[in-house]
């Protein structure tokens, strides 16, 4: 039987985004919770962009790539959350066809472009920690300009492959979308066409994109152990593990609420904690990724600190001189 066949064949216009049920009491909590979480993803990403950009000594490869990231993580709440805010405060769930596919669009190259950061991330760590001397010579500026413009065009270019066969498709049947956001599988599966050629296309893409990527994170950060594991003294071992944690924290967050939300089979009575483990990795770690930064980088704290001071004494200088006149 294919897929079409058995299901009410009227064409749909617009899905519905079911989000977190149809409590009206909890629907202001929500909105307040990730207004919150919003504004605080935002400002902190923000500030560590600003931090790399003002401060010199944070002018090298590693924060090259973390400001990147940092501006990417900004893109990626600015994708789901405003539209999130708007259905919580309004109550409408509503979303046309043209404007899901849109949100699955950035939302694939956002999520294609960050796994590609993390490996050139990796790879840098890599460098430092096993290869320290041929570190300048491997990772200079053009190396990474080229790294953080491949991520982005190479994740631009799948993506609207993926999105020139989505756009042919035909939704029909059900218009609810179990999810809080168009997420890809979930709206693939009101389709009432054929998309064994969009499914095909989508794999291999993901293939090179997500998975290639995850394999060479994995395979540097395995690297990056076992080469600190072998380093005798305690303090060299201590100095080393220093300089790459804060990393290997935000890999192990990231793909590990990825691999449990798109990996790990979810049965349908779980579809509660599948929608919980997706806000997290939509939502809560673009706003923990500069707090991991921040608690567990000297450098950007000390910048930070640098920062207030100026604040600071910029403050006093322009009070004391409104005093005079």
């Amino acid at each position: 039987m294919g897929k079409g066949e058995g299901r009410n064949q009227s064409l749909i216009m617009e899905f519905i985004l079911l989000g977190f049920g149809n409590v009206s009491e909890l629907q202001p909590l929500l909105f307040l919770v990730f207004l919150v979480i919003y504004v605080v993803t935002v400002a902190g990403n923000i500030l560590i962009v600003a931090l790399i950009v003002t401060d010199q000594h944070l002018h090298i490869s590693m924060y090259f790539f973390l400001g990147n990231l940092s501006f990417l993580e900004i893109c990626y709440s600015s994708t789901l959350l405003p539209r999130l805010l708007a259905s919580l405060l309004t109550g409408d769930r509503t979303i046309s066809i043209k404007g899901c596919i849109l949100q699955t669009y950035f939302f694939g190259i956002l999520t294609a472009t960050e796994s590609l950061l993390l490996a050139a991330m990796s790879y840098d760590r890599y460098l430092a920690i096993c290869n320290p001397l041929r570190y300048a010579a491997l990772m200079n500026g053009r190396i990474c300009y080229q790294l953080m413009a491949g991520s982005w065009i190479s994740s631009f270019l799948g993506c609207t492959t993926i999105n020139i066969f989505l756009l042919k498709s035909k939704f029909c049947d059900s218009k609810e979308i179990e999810h809080f956001f168009c997420d890809f599988s979930p709206m693939t599966q009101l389709s009432c066409g054929d998309i064994q050629t969009l499914q095909l296309v989508t794999f291999t893409i993901a293939a090179i994109e997500a998975r290639v990527p995850f394999l060479l994170t994995l395979t540097a950060c395995i690297c990056i152990i076992t080469t600190i594991l072998r380093i005798p003294s305690i303090t060299g071992r201590q100095k080393a593990f220093s300089t790459c944690s804060s990393h290997l924290i935000v890999v192990i967050v990231y793909y590990g609420t990825l691999i449990t939300v798109y990996v790990v089979p979810t049965a349908d009575n779980q579809k509660v904690l599948h929608k919980l483990f997706s806000v997290f990795y939509t939502v809560l770690t673009p706003m923990i990724i500069p707090v991991i930064y921040s608690l567990r980088n000297k450098e950007i704290n000390e910048a930070l600190r640098k920062t207030v001071l100026k604040l600071v004494a910029f403050r006093n200088r322009h009070g004391s001189l409104k005093d005079k006149f």
